[in-house]
């Protein structure tokens, strides 16, 4: 058996996690798996009927559309009463929020974990990695701020208004992945079919069946591919401060000659060797460790959760992780890991 690393932890929960998240009501009942949380902090998916869970999108979307925008159409004023529904869904979101920070997209999101396991087949498979850089990055990271502002909250908004037709009303969850997926992995794949009553709702059934089959291709090459877009992330990103669980780097004059937490991050943030402090921690991370698992010096990297240390950065670690695992996520040769971490200490 090999060793219990930070990795297979983080692989313990995200099965056990898909599991409550897909299949959940199968465990807890369905009475039970309904009160569980209206305001989980990852995509569970509300379409899923055997969920345990659903996730905060789908009631910040109705609460937009019916409550704000429908009062507002209806009384041409906002009100207490249409507001309030909507702060105390976003209440509950960050009472769970404010424990796990933005973890629950690297260890609980069930589509974080499904991209996670696609990873791993297309290493199988010897399909290349893919990494972005430089301006393709730059040009991927506005995606998630776009598709929050836009499709979260701006066409729900517009459609309570009376401006936009009501198949845009939950326009997000209309071409989401996790949609797809765990109403797949539940068993049912009536979210597959592409009605033809009217063009819209053909137009967007086309379209989320486009956008699942991408994500599920691009997964075998690209780490977390839908990640970097996910509106999801970007929630979480913009209250990333207000917790107390974070990402934690100190200056380091060899960071930037090394690059190998850059290497092992699977969103791509060049960030984490180029800086430290605060900036370290960038809006696309999620928290997965493992730029910390693969730092080659001590205490540089860390998990931390207010005052308690979770987890550090150790050079025997990291010669351990490199023996058997390449920072990429591709299995490494015998003997070829400790050369890495050796020309890592030049």
């Amino acid at each position: 058996m090999g060793k219990i690393t930070l990795g297979r932890v983080r692989h313990g929960v995200q099965l056990v996690s898909l599991v409550l998240l897909v299949w959940g009501s199968h465990l807890v009942g369905y009475y039970m798996a309904d009160k569980l949380s209206h305001a989980l902090p990852a995509l569970a998916c509300a379409y899923n009927q055997q969920t345990g869970a659903y996730c905060v999108l789908v009631p910040f979307q109705h609460q937009v559309n019916h409550r704000i925008g429908g009062g507002l159409a209806a009384t041409q004023g906002l009100t207490w009463e249409m507001v309030l529904p909507t702060l105390l869904t976003f209440g509950s979101f960050f009472i769970l929020f404010f424990v796990l920070n933005k973890a629950f997209c690297g260890w609980i999101c069930p589509l974080g974990t499904i991209q996670a396991w696609l990873a791993i087949l297309g290493r199988r498979l010897r399909v290349g990695i893919r990494r972005l850089h430089d301006r393709g990055l730059q040009l991927m990271r506005p995606w998630k701020w776009v598709l929050l502002g836009g499709l979260v909250f701006m066409l729900p908004l517009l459609v309570g208004l009376g401006f936009l037709p009501s198949a845009l009303g939950n326009s997000f969850c209309q071409i989401c992945p996790s949609r797809m997926a765990t109403t797949l992995l539940s068993g049912s794949a009536e979210h597959m079919a592409v009605p033809h009553a009217a063009w819209l709702d053909y137009s967007l059934a086309a379209l989320r069946n486009f956008f699942f089959g991408f994500i599920v291709i691009a997964a075998l090459s690209i780490r977390l591919p839908f990640c970097r877009i996910c509106p999801m992330l970007a929630l979480h990103a913009s209250l990333r401060r207000l917790s107390p669980f974070r990402l934690v780097k100190v200056a380091n004059q060899r960071c930037q000659r090394c690059g190998i937490c850059a290497k092992a991050c699977p969103m791509d943030i060049p960030e984490i060797s180029q800086k430290h402090g605060a900036q370290a921690f960038h809006a696309d991370c999620i928290l997965c460790g493992r730029c910390a698992e693969f730092c080659p010096d001590d205490g540089v990297i860390s998990l931390r959760w207010g005052p308690f240390n979770l987890f550090s950065s150790q050079k025997e670690y990291a010669r351990s992780r490199l023996r058997s695992e390449k920072p990429d996520g591709r299995k490494n040769q015998p003997g070829v890991g400790q050369g890495a971490v050796v020309k890592a200490d030049v």
